[in-house]
């Protein structure tokens, strides 16, 4: 996260409107939702992104190391503790899906695992970009048409590791949301669940009082077919696979 977001955060909940490209509202466990309908930012298309990078405690190990050889020279001969290195190199693949629920009962699921990938002009009205395997700056990327916002009824952002190795503690990643009008709401990812292997990040619910957006971060040890029981979708799990042509 860029060094002047923190600038804006004290002044988040004063935002009515604003230009996305330079404010930000976190959402937190103190305060842990935004109205899309307030910000006047409830039509157009929203764009979600997950972005991710390995934690950087390796690195300012050898920082402290690095001041502990000026005061004891002879260590710098020793090797490096090989367990250190490979454990900070550790490739994570952390996936971005969404579970829906429209307004007509239908429910599913959008993600890269299986290629379920939605679609933006007709139902679900979500669509995922792509699938980013490697961490790239860009990530991953999902969009909700919400100029069909009377057809939704809600939606689960979630984050899932594909390759099934607990890391989420070994990553830092974030999720923000581009709504077509108004600052960006950005949700960090910052808790410790070493052996958790999915994430609840957030979810819209579209009620009477318009689409609201509220932190979850809710990390399981499961994959969707526990967040599919802790918010109660009542879906049927199988077994999935990425498409090689969309990798």
């Amino acid at each position: 996260m860029a060094i002047w977001d923190n600038l804006w955060r004290g002044r988040a909940e004063q935002f009515d409107s604003g230009s996305a490209s330079t404010n930000s509202i976190e959402l937190t466990k103190r305060n842990p939702s935004v109205s899309l309908t307030k910000q006047g930012a409830a039509s157009g298309n929203l764009r979600v992104n997950l972005s991710w990078r390995m934690r950087t405690s390796d690195i300012e190990g050898r920082s402290r190391q690095s001041g502990r050889l000026l005061r004891n020279p002879m260590k710098l001969f020793q090797p490096d503790v090989v367990q250190a290195h490979t454990q900070g190199m550790v490739n994570v693949d952390l996936d971005l899906g969404c579970l829906y629920e429209l307004t007509d009962g239908s429910k599913g699921v959008v993600q890269p695992l299986g290629s379920f990938f939605g679609d933006l002009n007709g139902p679900p009205y979500v669509k995922l970009s792509g699938d980013d395997r490697f961490g790239a700056p860009s990530g991953e990327t999902i969009f909700v048409n919400l100029d069909h916002r009377e057809s939704i009824k809600r939606l689960l952002f979630f984050v899932y590791i594909y390759d099934q190795t607990p890391a989420f503690d070994r990553t830092h990643a974030h999720v923000t949301l581009y709504p077509s009008n108004g600052p960006r709401v950005e949700i960090e990812l910052d808790e410790r669940a070493p052996q958790a292997r999915s994430c609840a990040v957030f979810s819209v619910d579209n009620s009477k009082d318009g689409l609201t957006v509220r932190r979850e971060v809710k990390f399981v040890y499961g994959f969707q077919a526990e967040l599919d029981r802790l918010y109660g979708w009542g879906l049927q799990w199988g077994r999935g696979y990425k498409s090689q042509s969309r990798a």
